[in-house]
């Protein structure tokens, strides 16, 4: 079946769209409706063509007071930390500092299930309750989303970390999954995430972005609204974690998203492998995250993990995307690999992602991108 599957997407006819990216003042247009259809407060979008940002906008407003919601005003970035984190670890890939297939036991000086809460100052999960398995954990494993987790430790009865299943044989997201990975790094290897990716912001111009809170962020600052319109103050997120505690700004992340698409920063080789096919997705959604897979016959033949990435494939050929979500946020990135185009859209209110759909295929065409999976809609 995976096989199958695989050359499926290696033999998908690429085709080109016709489709030609409306000019800004129609995407503003078009964000303006989305926003009044949804209700939302607030949210930002870039546009890059060729690899390039041709557009880059704020709508609304960042807080109850009704200041404006503007392209520098820092903004959650929710799981789009998930795709910043892989391309990080492509670097020390690239680095020579270990492989996507090195097993974690390999970067650990003990075993991982001996780090108990007591040995962490930085506490991550707890992997005390974890079998023999662990040791067939790799970054590739770590950031397909087939480690066998649960999304986050504390969701299961007793707080720890199980396997689910074998690791690498199906896909189930896990944040904690990712946050496994950034340990092993920090302890196995003394590779401080935080560190080497400021490094990255700081070589792309995004100074405003950062996997930790930085004071400088107060005076410009977005508060979320949640599904009934209620209100939350920006979390400070004191900790780095590779699942979720970036910062941004809409202007800050057209540049990653410009870089990405172009290649910037990784061997090309490196590059090509985060946006390949590398292990079917089975569910019917993405969320719950452990649900049962379906029948073969029932499986979507045009989506597949990447690394950092879900890929899909489309009437425009190869396309990748990443979503963030919490209660008051919902981010999406959207890219289509054939003319380097992409969308990248951070709302401060959660019920901006209702309209995300219409709003990508008003800006880049049909793509085929799976929001009915990640969304969990029919």
């Amino acid at each position: 079946m995976r096989r199958w599957f695989f050359a499926l997407f290696a033999f998908a006819p690429a085709v080109v769209s016709a489709h030609e990216i409306p000019a800004p003042a129609a995407i503003d247009a078009e964000v303006a409706r989305v926003m009044r259809d949804t209700g939302s407060k607030g949210l930002a979008i870039a546009v890059i063509d060729d690899g390039k940002p041709v557009h880059v906008a704020a709508h609304g407003v960042r807080n109850a007071a009704g200041d404006p919601l503007q392209v520098d005003t820092i903004m959650y970035g929710a799981s789009l930390t998930k795709a910043v984190f892989a391309y990080t670890v492509m670097r020390q890939v690239d680095a020579g500092r270990f492989t996507l297939d090195t097993s974690l036991a390999d970067m650990l000086p003990r075993p991982l299930p001996s780090y108990a809460s007591a040995d962490i100052t930085n506490r991550f999960a707890d992997w005390t309750a974890l079998d023999e398995r662990w040791r067939k954990l790799t970054p590739r494993i770590v950031l397909t989303h087939s480690t066998g987790f649960a999304n986050f430790g504390f969701l299961e009865p007793d707080e720890k970390l199980h396997f689910h299943f074998d690791p690498g044989s199906r896909y189930a997201y896990s944040g904690d999954g990712l946050n496994t990975l950034q340990f092993a790094m920090e302890t196995g290897k003394g590779i401080d995430v935080g560190t080497e990716s400021a490094r990255i912001f700081n070589e792309l111009g995004m100074t405003r972005t950062s996997l930790i809170w930085r004071g400088d962020f107060a005076g410009n600052l977005a508060d979320g609204w949640d599904e009934q319109g209620k209100v939350e103050p920006h979390d400070e997120r004191s900790k780095v974690r590779a699942a979720g505690s970036m910062d941004t700004t809409i202007a800050d992340f057209a540049k990653f998203a410009a870089a990405f698409v172009r290649g910037d920063g990784l061997k090309p080789s490196s590059r090509a492998e985060m946006v390949k096919p590398q292990l079917a997705i089975t569910t019917r959604s993405q969320f719950p995250t452990l649900q049962p897979e379906l029948p073969p016959e029932q499986r979507r033949k045009d989506l597949a993990a990447g690394i950092g990435v879900v890929v899909f494939e489309g009437p425009q050929g190869r396309g990748f995307f990443k979503g963030g979500h919490n209660d008051t946020t919902g981010n999406t990135w959207v890219c289509v690999e054939q003319r380097k185009r992409c969308v990248a859209i951070l709302s401060n209110d959660v019920r901006s992602e209702a309209g995300f759909p219409q709003l990508v295929r008003f800006v880049l065409g049909e793509t085929g991108v799976p929001f009915d999976w990640e969304y969990g809609t029919q």
